[in-house]
């Protein structure tokens, strides 16, 4: 059985690892000439811009059979992620089986099953099984429909901002409530004339460090998954009240939705930036307005600059529409793996957790390979149907229906599915074997 893996990022190497380890041919294809997807160490645009650190801690981010370096921060940068990335790659001697600059233009699935892929350097190859594992931090979402009016200034999306240099002594408008608005926006502050932060819908902002320890260390993982978020929330907010106080006290958007029904703000240096005047919150954009911005107050500001931190585009662009469906984002994946129609395609990565990625796209890969070896077998077609309904309306539930919905995750209660889910499923194929 030959195994195609596209992406040799966490989630790709993760599999790659789970395949080879298992004994399987397993080759990962990366457009790029690094590994490590968007923490790659290449020098091309990603979504980690150079003063980039982990959001969420060490020991809640590192591969579980490949732990960080000792004495490794707690929020580790950028470069130092890319190259526990590498090592990983190097530990493991997964090197031989990547394609490095090698992506996948097209993958077609054949009619008796298996896979054709027509590659970027213009070869062509055929395999048993196809994993997904692109990412889908890459493809850069701008405001849609544009604002009106024009603007005179420099634009540029959070995807090809590097780092604060290019806006000394400018007038610099960062757009957006998310991590990477927040980052940059601390960033620029410290040497441009004026950073003023446009945000249209509030987000809790919750600190790296709470009570002495990393802030995703608070709740311990059994509480998480066993005591339901509602009656965590109420604590939680109070809390950051009690901590850091509410975002409207530093100027910026209440927060629409609860805690743990948003996707909050990780970061130590944004309210302190407000707080000392560095950073100036405005609230959404009106229009452009040559060589300023006007906002739905009725205010106007000169800006020579605006950095768009609005998001990413989820694609797999090798995949046709009849796969992926119209709207790759709500395509049915049971445990948001397995596709439903085509046992022989699988993806890994393709959710959007509350936590860190890698050991969740660890345990995926598990879960891809004990499938292929047959040590795990899945339930019956029609619970396989009904499993990623039932997960979007919990997930709308919680999170709402903007955004990613049938993506989210909560890391700790997944991570906990996944554990269950392997254990069921190895207990169905021992039924079989018998």
């Amino acid at each position: 059985m030959r195994v195609a893996i596209i992406g040799a990022g966490p989630s790709g190497l993760a599999t790659l690892r789970a395949l080879t380890r298992a004994g399987f041919d397993a080759v990962a294809f990366e457009r790029g000439t690094r590994v490590g997807g968007v923490w790659t160490l290449e020098d091309r645009p990603t979504a980690a811009y150079r003063s980039l650190h982990l959001i969420t801690s060490r020991p809640r981010t590192e591969f579980a059979e490949h732990p960080m370096p000792d004495g490794t921060p707690d929020y580790p940068s950028r470069d130092a992620v890319g190259a526990y990335i590498e090592s990983y790659v190097e530990r493991f001697s997964l090197g031989e089986r990547i394609r490095l600059g090698v992506g996948v233009e097209r993958a077609q699935r054949r009619s008796g099953g298996g896979w054709s892929l027509l590659l970027s350097d213009g070869g062509a190859e055929e395999f048993d099984v196809l994993v997904a594992a692109n990412g889908h931090n890459e493809i850069a979402s701008w405001p849609d429909p544009p604002y009106p009016g024009t603007f005179d200034g420099e634009q540029l999306h959070a995807l090809d901002y590097r780092d604060a240099d290019a806006f000394r002594d400018r007038d610099v408008l960062v757009v957006g409530m998310g991590n990477s608005a927040m980052d940059i926006a601390t960033d620029v502050s410290h040497v441009a004339a004026r950073t003023l932060l446009s945000v249209r819908r509030g987000s809790w902002v919750i600190p790296k460090r709470l009570l002495g320890q990393p802030a995703d260390q608070v709740i311990r993982p059994w509480v998480a998954v066993h005591v339901p978020w509602r009656l965590r929330q109420p604590l939680s907010q109070l809390l950051l009240r009690i901590t850091v106080g509410p975002p409207e006290r530093y100027g910026l958007p209440a927060p629409e939705r609860g805690l743990f029904q948003s996707h909050p703000t990780i970061s130590d240096t944004i309210l302190s930036r407000i707080s000392h005047g560095r950073v100036v919150p405005k609230g959404a954009i009106a229009s452009l307005d040559g060589d300023g911005v006007r906002f739905a107050d009725g205010t106007r500001e000169h800006v020579d600059a605006i950095v768009w931190c609005t998001g990413y585009r989820v694609e797999i662009p090798f995949l046709d529409r009849s796969v992926t469906g119209d709207d790759p984002r709500d395509m049915p994946l049971y445990r948001r793996v397995f596709h439903l129609e085509a046992d022989d395609l699988m993806f890994v990565g393709l959710m959007q957790s509350t936590g860190s990625a890698f050991p969740i796209v660890e345990r995926q890969a598990q879960l891809v390979a004990e499938r292929l070896a047959g040590t795990w077998a899945p339930p019956d077609p029609g619970r396989m149907r009904a499993e990623p309904d039932e997960r979007r309306r919990r997930a709308e539930k919680r999170w709402g229906t903007q955004g990613r919905p049938a993506m989210r995750v909560d890391f700790d209660g997944y991570m906990h599915e996944l554990a269950v889910e392997l254990d069921e499923g190895r207990e169905r194929a021992s039924l079989v074997a018998r």
